[in-house]
Parts: C-alpha cells; sequence; structure tokens
C-alpha cells in the first residue's frame, strides 16, 4: 500500500499543553462559518471502538504497557479510525480535521520512547495508507505547556511521563516537521491565545482556498 495525500485532510499536533483545544475550536467556526462539511475526530479515538483501544493506552491502573504495545496499540485505533471514519469522509468530498493522527506516533512512540522509525513508517504504510495535506504543529517549551496542564485533572499514563520524555516528543514533532516543510506549519503556541489562533485560522483559510472552496 502507497501513502495517499488528502487536500481536504487537515491535522492538529503538539505536545503537552499546546493549546490545541482552543485552536480546534476556532477551526471548527472556521468551517462552519464558510459553510463547509467537515468532520471533526481525534487520536486515539474517533470512532468508539478506536476509543475503547485509547483507554487501554492511557489507563494508569494496568500493569505496565511495553514501548511496542504502546505502538500497536496506537496503530490499532488508528487503522479502525481510518476505515470507519477518516475515509468515508474524505471519499464523500468533506474535509477532515483531526487532533493529532500518525506524526503523533513518530513523536510519542518513535522519538519519545525510542522506538524504530523505519517500523512505524511501514505500520502507516501498510496500515494507514493516507496522510494529511497540512499539519498544524503547535510548539511550546515542555516546562510552559507542563504548567499550562496542571489544574486539568489526573494525569494519564503519557502525561505522567518525566520532563525528559517530553523533550525527545518536542524535538521529534520539530525534526519532522524540518523534514516536510510544504506539509508543516509550525505555530509558537506561547504567543498570546489570540495570535495563536489567528495564525492557525490563516493557514487553513489558505489551504480552503487552494482546495479550490471560497471561505467568507
Amino acid at each position: 500500500m502507497s501513502l495517499r495525500t488528502w487536500p481536504r485532510f487537515v491535522t492538529l499536533e503538539g505536545g503537552e499543553g499546546a493549546g490545541k483545544s482552543t485552536v480546534l475550536a476556532a477551526l471548527r467556526e472556521t468551517f462552519a462559518q464558510a459553510g463547509i462539511d467537515a468532520v471533526y475526530t481525534r487520536e486515539p479515538g474517533g470512532t468508539p471502538l478506536a476509543e475503547q483501544i485509547r483507554g487501554l493506552m492511557l489507563d494508569t491502573h494496568h500493569e505496565p504497557a511495553s514501548n511496542e504495545t504502546e505502538l500497536l496499540l496506537a496503530f490499532a485505533a488508528r487503522a479502525q479510525h481510518v476505515r470507519a471514519t477518516v475515509l468515508p469522509a474524505l471519499q464523500r468530498g468533506a474535509w477532515v480535521l483531526s487532533d493529532r493522527f500518525t506524526d503523533a506516533s513518530y513523536a510519542y512512540q518513535g522519538a519519545g520512547r525510542g522506538g524504530d522509525a523505519a517500523f512505524i513508517a511501514e505500520l502507516e504504510r501498510r496500515v494507514v495508507g493516507i496522510r494529511p495535506l497540512m499539519t498544524l504543529l503547535l510548539d511550546v517549551p515542555v516546562d510552559v505547556g507542563l504548567a499550562r496542564m496542571r489544574g486539568r485533572g489526573a494525569a494519564d499514563r503519557i502525561e505522567s511521563e518525566r520532563n525528559e520524555f517530553f523533550e525527545r516528543v518536542r524535538r521529534g514533532y520539530l525534526e519532522r516537521a524540518a523534514a516536510e516543510p510544504k506539509r508543516f506549519q509550525v505555530i509558537d503556541a506561547t504567543q498570546p491565545v489570540e495570535a495563536v489562533v489567528a495564525q492557525a485560522v490563516a493557514c487553513l483559510r489558505l489551504q480552503i482556498e487552494v482546495v479550490g472552496e471560497s471561505v467568507q
């Protein structure tokens, strides 16, 4: 299976506390104002079965998952997500906006856990088969992001990792962005929230125009 790039597929990536929820809300409003059919989803998750797999990945109460188990769970959830949610929407001509996608596995299970990037790429090709034309990466220093995250409730299994893990995750994201500058739009998430949102919305509007649709 070869990787197919879909122009109406947009993903949002970033480490903990990057502000993805706020940006996602603004992007949804942009689609709504333009009257564009769009599906909003997330990873891990996006379908009832994939959400159950998400629970297994993030639960702090079962025995520690090995790095390989975490990676394969992520791709099991993604395989279901792609086939049950993402592809059907894209094939009918809708846009898809996903909170995380395969780049998260390269960053978290690859750079963060020390997983084999070549193996992740093989899983991406064989199990996923699609990629977005645009990825918005909200970049924030780890200490800033973790400070924002505190007070949001109990941390899940991944959120409970040490700072060094998240430093590796951040480097992994930035390395991917540097390797694919045409796909990635890196946004400095330490800016005031209004500036972050404005930049993300501007990127989305440009992508909508590239596809040939109008934005009010």
